[in-house]
């Protein structure tokens, strides 16, 4: 690290458990943000503070006026324009040191393969199933941690699938696909705008946690945020041995 960055990250510096190697570790990483609105904005925004090296922010869609209660990735300003050259504008006023890759799509296929490869871990920010479980089995299949995050109305829901670890389970055994489960969008229930910071703050300390490798991740629970009685619950949860997704991955 040089001069600036040592004066830039020192409080994260004088943190045992992270000190100069860790943050050492957090420059070097690259992280693939998967959606740039309530979940992502605050979720990117620590991670490129904290000085992560390469934020690669991947979102399709342009901003919208109703985004502005809570997606403070972009402002007014940004209104028309593609989400992630907003969220890349921001992130760089935030921390001119970061690297920013913009991707204007929503990845399938191979892209995701290739972009889930390329990255130290994944935080997937998205607002719909496909992708989530799209997410997942690309991560199951190069063995990457996922921060996932979901928020609606008043409540939230934040888990670390780390699947580097064959005893870890992945988001198909918490929530199979083709199970009937109610699609629920924003611009339909709404969001408590504060909800979507709680739970996006959360997943980029879960996401600095695994990169620096410290304290104790939340692989293996499932944390729910009640916001209007701003209470948590911690729900403990297992591998599927019969998981369509991850059985087998321990060979």
């Amino acid at each position: 690290m040089n001069d600036d960055q040592l004066l830039r990250y020192s409080r994260h510096i004088l943190l045992p458990e992270i000190g100069v190697e860790g943050q050492e570790a957090i420059l070097a990483s690259r992280v693939l943000v998967i959606g740039a609105g309530g979940l992502g904005s605050p979720a990117a925004m620590y991670l490129a503070a904290a000085g992560v090296g390469t934020v690669v922010l991947c979102d399709g869609d342009t901003v919208d006026l109703t985004n502005l209660q809570r997606q403070i990735l972009h402002s007014a300003e940004g209104v028309g324009r593609l989400k992630v050259e907003s969220g890349r504008d921001t992130l760089l006023r935030l921390n001119p040191q970061a690297r920013i890759e913009p991707l204007a799509m929503r990845l399938e296929g191979a892209e995701l393969d290739e972009q889930v490869a390329a990255a130290d871990l994944v935080l997937d920010c998205s607002d719909n199933f496909a992708t989530r479980h799209a997410i997942n089995r690309a991560c199951v299949r190069f063995r990457k941690p996922l921060v996932s995050g979901a928020a609606i109305r008043f409540d939230g829901q934040v888990s670390v699938f780390d699947l580097r670890r064959s005893d870890s389970p992945c988001y198909h055994c918490l929530f199979p696909e083709g199970q009937d489960v109610d699609e629920v969008r924003c611009a339909v229930m709404g969001v408590f705008a504060p909800l979507t910071g709680i739970i996006g703050a959360t997943q980029a300390a879960e996401a600095l946690k695994l990169l620096i490798g410290c304290g104790t991740s939340l692989d293996g629970r499932l944390l729910l945020l009640d916001g209007l009685a701003m209470e948590w619950r911690s729900v403990l949860l297992g591998r599927d041995p019969a998981c369509e997704v991850c059985a087998g991955r321990d060979d």
